[in-house]
């Protein structure tokens, strides 16, 4: 952050001070000559990185008040340089300041216009500023920070005078509800503290009536004129400033003005200068006088400044973004750490254990590939659903047939029932055994029994690709025996079993 420099340009001389942290470091005073002017390009040439504010108190300046149509952005602009140039013709430092809209349909706007007419005097003074290239802020004037007093002291009332000294003179200020709406520079004739008294009293009686003559004021409105008075001073100023019925004085203590105000160097005199430029230090009005032209290197600087902060903040971020990244780094490799540990000791343990398990027949090598093939084999091995549910369907036309056990493999055998026979685990076939009995029936005969089981039969047999060959026959069919339909022979009320093989293709 470069340095803080305040200048105050009065009648007859500029004097320039240091402010850092609410303290007023004089550097020098300028006298208004070419010498004066020669040496305050130097001091300027030295400092040229600093940033300087001008405030200025001279008496040819103007205040004007007009009225408007609502407008914005471009064409508010115009209208109101129209009217500048109208009212203060080639006066190049020129400023406007809205005093607020009307309450009316049309909301016209009431703007207050000023303008430092002078040109011949700010003209060496600013041409030190061109020639030194040095960062200017703004130019003030000091009627303005008028309304920043006033609204820190609480006295922004709706109608109200202001009267400082400062520089061999007299500032005299109108405000209403805190607005400034005009100013005047009185010559201070006796700096003695009677003389002081004495001028504050007559100039508040004259601006006064001045403004009842310009029909500002109203005969017999009464207004108060607060006065700023160094505290050894108030005792005079009292007794010169007597009250009337239309005029009240309000005498404001300048050491006290000056605490409230943040200013820790106090005035030592009834000048006012260093508290107004403290006021411009810390609160600058947003109307000042200086065109881009004077403000071009402060607004370079302005960029400048905002994209170091940019390009701090950025780089801010990536340090942080970096320091999170390198903590997640840190974190992930202590976890990753801790699990190759806990690997290791899970890897130790399991090796203890393998240890104490007895010698096996075969290798792990060979274990290993005798289970992948019988996961393989059970993994491609048919499953007996399909053909349960053909034989399920052979029921349902045979309900007199009982189910009591069926043997289903998965392969051919190559000798049905012999025992110990193992079926082929690569051929396609899987086969069941379906062992049964027909259930007796009170009224069952034999011939009724074939036509159940043969029935059984041919429905199973309608399946196209399943295979069925019968084991095991619920009767006798040898030959010499025979099937008698009437007469019950004593097998009627037993059950008949019988064991048939079912056999298909899994892939069909």
């Amino acid at each position: 952050m470069p340095a803080r420099r305040l200048l105050y340009l009065g009648t007859h001389q500029l004097a320039a001070y240091r402010w850092q942290a609410g303290t007023l470091l004089g550097e020098g005073s300028f006298e208004a000559t070419e010498e004066g002017h020669r040496a305050f390009a130097d001091y300027l040439a030295t400092h040229r990185s600093s940033l300087f504010a001008l405030l200025v108190n001279v008496p040819e300046e103007g205040f004007q008040i007009e009225t408007i149509p609502f407008l914005r952005g471009a064409d508010r602009q115009a209208v109101l340089a129209r009217k500048s140039a109208q009212l203060f013709f080639n006066a190049p430092l020129s400023a406007t300041r809205s005093l607020g809209y009307a309450k009316t349909r049309r909301k016209d706007e009431r703007v207050l216009i000023a303008a430092l007419t002078n040109n011949t005097f700010f003209e060496p003074w600013l041409a030190a500023f061109e020639r030194s290239q040095a960062l200017l802020s703004g130019i003030w004037s000091l009627p303005l920070l008028g309304s920043v007093l006033l609204d820190k002291l609480g006295l922004a009332t709706e109608n109200c005078l202001l009267l400082s000294v400062q520089d061999q003179s007299i500032r005299q200020s109108y405000f209403e509800k805190g607005e400034l709406h005009f100013s005047r520079l009185a010559p201070l004739h006796n700096s003695s503290i009677v003389g002081i008294a004495q001028g504050l009293a007559a100039e508040a009686v004259k601006l006064q009536q001045y403004l009842i003559s310009q029909r500002t004021l109203g005969r017999g409105q009464p207004i108060t004129a607060n006065i700023l008075a160094h505290p050894g001073a108030l005792k005079a100023i009292e007794a010169s400033c007597i009250d009337t019925e239309t005029l009240r004085f309000n005498l404001v203590d300048l050491h006290d003005c000056a605490r409230r105000s943040g200013l820790r160097t106090l005035p030592p005199a009834s000048h006012c200068e260093t508290l107004f430029l403290h006021l411009l230090a810390a609160a600058p009005p947003a109307t000042q006088f200086a065109d881009d032209s004077l403000r071009h290197g402060y607004h370079l600087w302005r960029i400048r400044s905002a994209l170091n902060g940019a390009a701090a903040v950025l780089l801010l971020g990536c340090l942080l973004f970096a320091g999170k990244q390198q903590v997640d780094i840190d974190n992930t490799e202590r976890r990753t750490a801790e699990h190759l540990q806990a690997a290791s000791d899970a890897r130790q343990r399991y090796e203890a254990i393998v240890a104490t398990f007895p010698p096996l027949a075969t290798d792990s090598e060979t274990l290993r590939r005798a289970l992948d093939r019988y996961a393989g084999v059970v993994a491609g091995s048919p499953l007996p659903g399909a053909l349960y549910r053909d034989i399920g369907q052979g029921l349902q036309a045979a309900p007199a047939i009982m189910i009591d056990a069926i043997d289903w493999q998965s392969g051919a055998i190559a000798e049905t029932g012999k025992a110990g026979a193992v079926p082929d685990p690569d051929d396609a076939h899987e086969t069941a055994i379906v062992r049964g009995h027909l259930d007796p029936d009170g009224n069952d005969t034999p011939r009724r029994r074939v036509e159940t089981f043969e029935r059984f039969l041919a429905a199973l047999r309608t399946v196209p690709s399943l295979h069925v060959e019968v084991i095991e026959q619920p009767f006798d069919t040898a030959s010499g025996k025979s099937l008698r339909g009437g007469a019950d022979d004593g097998t009627a009320a037993r059950p008949q079993p019988f064991v048939l093989r079912a056999s298909r293709r899994s892939d069909a």
